[in-house]
């Protein structure tokens, strides 16, 4: 059964750098060796492999992957360090405007008798 991995590099500026690939030990000599000079890693080098884990839909990887590029520092070091149960608290958002479902104060304040509930014909005939 044909595997792919989905890993993440610590690089030289202690940045971290994640990947998907179905040849770890090829990638990470690719890395390491500045295959392509114009790469995020070879301008960062040396790099360390600080985790791994193995797939075997390439489905599955890819989307692994593109989740963990979106996570915070804070939230790939507690994949890193096996410490699965912080995840869930630091996916949850602390700052009220990057939330899901934020309405700005002002906005609150000149729409509070808005109501998008009822049609035009409804709120005249409750009048």
């Amino acid at each position: 059964m044909k595997q792919y991995f989905v890993y993440i590099l610590k690089c030289a500026d202690k940045s971290y750098y994640t990947g998907v690939t179905n040849n770890l030990d090829r990638r990470l000599y690719e890395h390491s060796n500045s295959r392509n000079p114009d790469s995020y890693t070879s301008k960062r080098l040396p790099v360390e492999l600080v985790f791994h884990h193995v797939f075997y839909s390439p489905m599955q990887a890819i989307s692994f992957e593109k989740q963990v590029k979106g996570w915070s520092r804070k939230k790939k070091e507690a994949l890193i360090n096996d410490n699965w149960e912080l995840l869930h608290g630091l996916a949850e958002c602390k700052n009220e405007s990057h939330c899901r479902g934020f309405v700005p104060k002002a906005f609150r304040a000149v729409h509070r008798d808005f109501d998008s509930a009822q049609s035009d014909d409804e709120k005249n005939q409750s009048v």
